[in-house]
Protein backbone atom coordinates (compact mmCIF):
# COMPACT_ATOMS: atom_id res chain seq x y z
CA UNK A 1 0.00 0.00 0.00
CA UNK A 2 2.89 2.21 1.10
CA UNK A 3 4.60 1.44 -2.07
CA UNK A 4 1.78 2.44 -4.64
CA UNK A 5 1.42 5.76 -2.49
CA UNK A 6 5.04 6.52 -3.06
CA UNK A 7 4.46 5.36 -6.65
CA UNK A 8 1.68 8.11 -6.71
CA UNK A 9 3.64 11.02 -5.18
CA UNK A 10 6.63 10.59 -7.54
CA UNK A 11 4.34 10.89 -10.35
CA UNK A 12 3.05 13.96 -9.02
CA UNK A 13 6.50 15.48 -8.11
CA UNK A 14 7.45 14.94 -11.70
CA UNK A 15 4.29 16.78 -12.95
CA UNK A 16 4.95 19.98 -10.89
CA UNK A 17 7.90 19.70 -12.52
CA UNK A 18 6.78 19.65 -16.08
CA UNK A 19 4.71 22.55 -14.82
CA UNK A 20 7.55 24.52 -13.50
CA UNK A 21 9.59 24.01 -16.54
CA UNK A 22 6.18 25.34 -18.87
CA UNK A 23 5.79 28.59 -16.40
CA UNK A 24 9.24 28.79 -16.36
CA UNK A 25 8.98 29.18 -20.39
CA UNK A 26 5.92 31.06 -20.51
CA UNK A 27 7.81 34.09 -18.25
CA UNK A 28 5.51 33.13 -15.06
CA UNK A 29 7.94 32.82 -12.13
CA UNK A 30 5.52 32.97 -9.46
CA UNK A 31 3.61 30.11 -11.07
CA UNK A 32 6.84 28.02 -11.97
CA UNK A 33 7.81 28.77 -7.58
CA UNK A 34 5.23 27.29 -6.61
CA UNK A 35 5.07 24.18 -8.86
CA UNK A 36 8.53 23.44 -7.11
CA UNK A 37 7.15 23.92 -3.70
CA UNK A 38 4.23 21.65 -4.21
CA UNK A 39 7.31 19.44 -5.22
CA UNK A 40 9.16 19.90 -2.30
CA UNK A 41 6.30 19.24 -0.45
CA UNK A 42 5.36 15.73 -1.89
CA UNK A 43 8.82 14.61 -2.15
CA UNK A 44 9.00 15.63 2.03
CA UNK A 45 5.93 12.99 2.15
CA UNK A 46 7.76 10.63 -0.62
CA UNK A 47 10.84 10.74 2.28
CA UNK A 48 8.46 10.51 5.39
CA UNK A 49 6.37 7.53 3.48
CA UNK A 50 10.42 6.12 2.73
CA UNK A 51 10.77 6.56 7.16
CA UNK A 52 7.34 4.56 7.92
CA UNK A 53 8.43 2.02 5.58
CA UNK A 54 11.58 1.47 7.21
CA UNK A 55 9.56 1.34 10.23
CA UNK A 56 7.49 -1.16 9.18
CA UNK A 57 10.21 -3.54 7.90
CA UNK A 58 12.34 -2.81 10.82
CA UNK A 59 8.93 -3.88 13.53
CA UNK A 60 8.50 -7.36 10.68
CA UNK A 61 12.21 -8.26 11.75
CA UNK A 62 11.45 -7.60 15.44
CA UNK A 63 8.46 -9.55 15.35
CA UNK A 64 10.51 -12.44 13.65
CA UNK A 65 13.00 -12.02 16.57
CA UNK A 66 10.65 -11.91 19.11
CA UNK A 67 8.68 -15.31 17.38
CA UNK A 68 11.88 -17.06 17.16
CA UNK A 69 12.90 -16.15 20.43
CA UNK A 70 9.35 -17.25 21.89
CA UNK A 71 9.42 -20.41 19.69
CA UNK A 72 12.92 -21.40 21.38
CA UNK A 73 11.53 -20.83 25.29
CA UNK A 74 8.58 -22.92 24.10
CA UNK A 75 10.82 -25.94 23.34
CA UNK A 76 13.42 -25.07 26.33
CA UNK A 77 10.06 -25.54 28.50
CA UNK A 78 8.71 -28.45 27.34
CA UNK A 79 12.46 -29.85 27.39
CA UNK A 80 12.41 -29.15 30.95
CA UNK A 81 8.68 -30.87 31.42
CA UNK A 82 9.94 -33.96 29.87
CA UNK A 83 13.19 -33.85 31.88
CA UNK A 84 11.08 -33.43 35.22
CA UNK A 85 8.99 -36.32 34.25
CA UNK A 86 11.93 -38.23 33.39
CA UNK A 87 13.12 -37.48 36.85
CA UNK A 88 9.84 -38.32 38.68
CA UNK A 89 9.64 -41.96 36.85
CA UNK A 90 13.28 -42.45 37.93
CA UNK A 91 14.11 -40.83 41.41
CA UNK A 92 16.78 -41.73 42.81
CA UNK A 93 15.52 -44.29 45.82
CA UNK A 94 14.38 -46.13 42.81
CA UNK A 95 17.85 -46.12 41.44
CA UNK A 96 19.24 -47.79 44.53
CA UNK A 97 16.41 -49.94 45.12
CA UNK A 98 17.11 -51.33 41.39
CA UNK A 99 20.70 -51.81 42.29
CA UNK A 100 20.41 -53.40 45.67
CA UNK A 101 18.12 -55.75 44.03
CA UNK A 102 21.19 -56.53 40.95
CA UNK A 103 23.37 -56.84 43.49
CA UNK A 104 21.26 -58.73 45.78
CA UNK A 105 20.31 -61.26 42.88
CA UNK A 106 24.08 -61.48 41.97
CA UNK A 107 25.12 -62.26 45.68
CA UNK A 108 22.17 -65.13 45.06
CA UNK A 109 23.69 -66.56 41.44
CA UNK A 110 27.05 -66.71 43.51
CA UNK A 111 25.40 -68.94 46.31
CA UNK A 112 23.80 -71.44 43.84
CA UNK A 113 27.08 -71.53 42.53
CA UNK A 114 29.35 -72.51 45.39
CA UNK A 115 26.46 -75.05 46.26
CA UNK A 116 26.68 -76.62 42.71
CA UNK A 117 30.37 -76.77 43.44
CA UNK A 118 30.36 -78.70 46.76
CA UNK A 119 31.11 -82.20 46.64
CA UNK A 120 28.38 -84.44 47.49
CA UNK A 121 28.27 -88.24 48.32
CA UNK A 122 31.85 -90.20 48.97
CA UNK A 123 33.52 -86.90 47.67
CA UNK A 124 32.51 -84.79 50.62
CA UNK A 125 33.53 -87.03 53.09
CA UNK A 126 37.43 -86.78 53.04
CA UNK A 127 38.76 -84.75 54.95
CA UNK A 128 41.25 -81.84 53.22
CA UNK A 129 43.79 -81.63 55.96
CA UNK A 130 44.12 -85.80 55.90
CA UNK A 131 44.54 -86.50 52.49
CA UNK A 132 47.59 -83.40 52.44
CA UNK A 133 48.91 -84.85 55.17
CA UNK A 134 49.11 -88.14 53.05
CA UNK A 135 50.27 -86.67 50.08
CA UNK A 136 53.40 -85.31 52.40
CA UNK A 137 54.27 -89.05 53.34
CA UNK A 138 54.25 -89.84 49.97
CA UNK A 139 56.40 -87.24 48.84
CA UNK A 140 58.64 -87.66 51.52
CA UNK A 141 58.80 -91.75 51.35
CA UNK A 142 59.48 -91.65 47.55
CA UNK A 143 62.40 -89.01 48.03
CA UNK A 144 63.62 -91.48 50.94
CA UNK A 145 63.39 -94.32 48.85
CA UNK A 146 65.82 -92.21 45.89
CA UNK A 147 68.45 -91.46 48.35
CA UNK A 148 68.80 -95.43 49.42
CA UNK A 149 69.07 -95.90 46.00
CA UNK A 150 72.96 -96.78 45.57
CA UNK A 151 74.19 -95.48 41.84
CA UNK A 152 74.07 -98.21 39.28
CA UNK A 153 75.23 -97.28 36.47
CA UNK A 154 77.53 -95.09 35.97
CA UNK A 155 77.20 -92.15 33.21
CA UNK A 156 79.13 -93.38 29.79
CA UNK A 157 82.38 -91.25 29.07
CA UNK A 158 82.22 -89.84 25.42
CA UNK A 159 83.33 -92.33 22.69
CA UNK A 160 85.82 -90.25 20.25
CA UNK A 161 85.14 -91.09 16.82
CA UNK A 162 87.30 -90.05 13.95
CA UNK A 163 85.37 -87.34 11.78
CA UNK A 164 83.72 -88.90 8.73
CA UNK A 165 83.09 -92.53 10.58
CA UNK A 166 79.92 -92.24 12.46
CA UNK A 167 78.42 -95.53 13.75
CA UNK A 168 75.41 -96.55 11.59
CA UNK A 169 73.16 -97.20 14.74
CA UNK A 170 73.85 -96.53 18.19
CA UNK A 171 75.11 -98.77 20.52
CA UNK A 172 72.59 -100.70 22.97
CA UNK A 173 72.95 -100.34 26.44
CA UNK A 174 72.31 -102.66 28.91
CA UNK A 175 69.34 -102.47 30.85
CA UNK A 176 68.41 -102.64 34.97
CA UNK A 177 66.52 -105.07 36.27
CA UNK A 178 64.03 -102.10 37.28
CA UNK A 179 63.85 -101.06 33.63
CA UNK A 180 62.96 -104.98 32.68
CA UNK A 181 60.32 -105.15 35.21
CA UNK A 182 58.56 -101.50 34.08
CA UNK A 183 58.76 -102.65 30.77
CA UNK A 184 57.31 -106.37 31.77
CA UNK A 185 54.87 -104.65 33.59
CA UNK A 186 53.70 -101.99 30.73
CA UNK A 187 53.27 -105.20 28.65
CA UNK A 188 50.79 -106.76 31.04
CA UNK A 189 49.10 -103.45 30.78
CA UNK A 190 48.94 -103.00 27.35
CA UNK A 191 47.06 -106.78 27.28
Amino acid sequence: MLEKKEKVLVKKAAAEVEKAKEFAKGRNKAAAIKCLKRKRLIEQQIEQLGNFQLRIHDQMIMLEGAKATTETVDALRTGASAMKAMQKATNIDDVDKTMDEINEQTENMKQIQEALATPVGAAADFDEDELEAELEELEGAELEEELLQPATTAPAAPVQVPAGRQPARPVPQKRTAEEDELAALQAEMAL
